[in-house]
């Protein structure tokens, strides 16, 4: 049911001119669980719902028509012009999780879309630069670069990565670690989870001292600087400038140069071989479906005979699904992104040859709850963070994790370890009947 601050006048109502709450109304098939309101004074929805939207400015609405669906709603939440009401703009998941069961939209009829337009005016229709926190679309990426080549590959990651070692030091914690944890119980911390994870791929990775351990994509240096401190000599390349300053700081604190080193370096201008163990702990996100072949090759001729790959990465619940990222997460989160299903990773694996998959296993349920630490750790920093970076980032960063944590939930995306070791020339390997390491 639509209220109205005010009632509408009589030359609204013989020209038929909808209100804006009305219009999402339309847009949303009526039987609303959330509070809508908007500037114009209307609003719709039960009085008393606990989750909304505000809709607070006319700018607002030309991004939320120029551009339907998720874009439009994160660039005019990002810019401030859309409030989720009822939640920290560092914490958005309980209103995201509200609204997730209204936000349904239906096409309208032809009368109905008209009309529409005729009440929200022309100049509506009119696209406006998006906030600044957004990447250009694929097509002017294509046109500045190749995709995943070195140098696009080196300019996404500055984008998502380069953001500011201080800020991610407030929303990740002490362990620097942005990737999915692995809680050993659901009451540990995102401490004891992230160095539960570290230990789990060690492991798995059969590692002792004087192994030699090559991590690529390895952020801000936590499992490089985790096998350093047990005797593995270790080297880490990141594409970001930022992470790489700030591990090399940290391993030097730490005392563990003999042993580690983090170069900020594309991981395909490695050099050296014959390590021991290789690890990619959040990379494959980036890589692109179509490079796995040379990715997971790359990996392969890394290895000894008898080494071990472990492969950690987000993916779909299938491997039908497409594997380029929604406008949002394109946009916003990962430009170029790609995900795909645990069966394709773990085929184009076994399709380069000389490679053995031992073991799978998918911790969903775990990245939820390291988002929703995540989530926890922006909302203690909130004014630190917004001092640090602006308002408009910390909270496209509160809604993307947020965002994420609910397709963690809902089985829309899931967390898998792939766990490989390299034959021998006679297609033997020297691996123990049964898993070694503890769960």
């Amino acid at each position: 049911m639509t209220t109205f601050k005010d009632a509408p006048t009589g030359a609204e109502s013989q020209t038929g001119k909808m209100s804006l709450s009305e219009i999402f109304e339309t847009l949303l098939g009526g039987n609303l669980s959330i509070r809508i309101s908007a500037y114009d004074g209307s609003s719709a929805g039960p009085a008393d719902a606990q989750y909304g939207l505000n809709l607070k400015t006319p700018r607002g609405t030309t991004y939320l028509v120029t551009a339907p669906g998720d874009l439009g709603l994160a660039r005019a939440y990002i810019a401030g012009d859309l409030e989720l009401v009822g939640a920290h703009p560092g914490d958005p998941y309980p209103a995201l999780k509200a609204l997730a069961s209204d936000l349904d939209f239906h096409r309208p009829s032809p009368l109905a879309l008209a009309q529409i337009a005729r009440s929200l005016g022309i100049e509506h229709f009119k696209p406006i630069a998006p906030p600044p926190q957004e990447a250009v679309p694929r097509w002017r990426r294509f046109a500045e670069g190749l995709r995943h080549s070195k140098s696009r590959d080196a300019e996404v990651i500055h984008y998502h990565y380069d953001v500011s070692n201080t800020f991610y030091e407030w929303v990740l914690g002490p362990s620097m670690t942005y990737t999915c944890a692995v809680y050993p119980d659901r009451d540990a911390s995102l401490e004891t989870a992230q160095d539960n994870k570290y230990r789990l791929i060690f492991e798995k990775l059969r590692l002792k001292p004087g192994d030699r351990l090559l991590d690529i994509g390895c952020g801000w240096g936590g499992m490089v600087r985790y096998a350093a401190k047990r005797g593995v000599h270790a080297i880490g390349a990141t594409l970001s400038a930022e992470q790489a300053e700030w591990a090399q700081k940290a391993i030097v604190d730490e005392g563990l140069s003999e042993f580690a080193e983090v170069r900020h370096s594309d991981y395909r201008d490695i050099t050296e071989s014959g390590f021991d163990a290789v690890s990619s702990i959040g990379l494959t996100e980036h890589i692109g479906v179509g490079n796995y072949p040379a990715y997971f090759g790359f990996m392969r001729d890394k290895l000894r005979p008898g080494g071990m790959l472990l492969n950690h990465c987000i993916t779909r619940p299938d491997n039908a699904s497409r594997s380029k990222a929604g406008t949002f997460i394109d946009r916003y989160v990962f430009p170029d992104g790609e995900l795909t299903g645990s069966g394709k990773i773990i085929s184009k694996l076994q399709d380069i040859g000389g490679m053995e998959v031992i073991h799978e296993e998918n911790f969903r349920e775990h990245y939820a709850m390291t988002l929703r630490d995540w989530n926890i750790n922006l909302v203690d920093h909130w004014d630190e963070a917004v001092a640090e970076v602006g308002e408009g980032t910390a909270r496209l960063w509160g809604l993307y994790m947020a965002g994420c944590r609910i397709g963690f939930d809902r089985n829309i995306i899931q967390l898998h370890h792939v766990l490989a070791t390299k034959l021998d020339d006679h297609g033997g390997h020297q691996v123990p009947l049964r898993p070694w390491w503890n769960a």
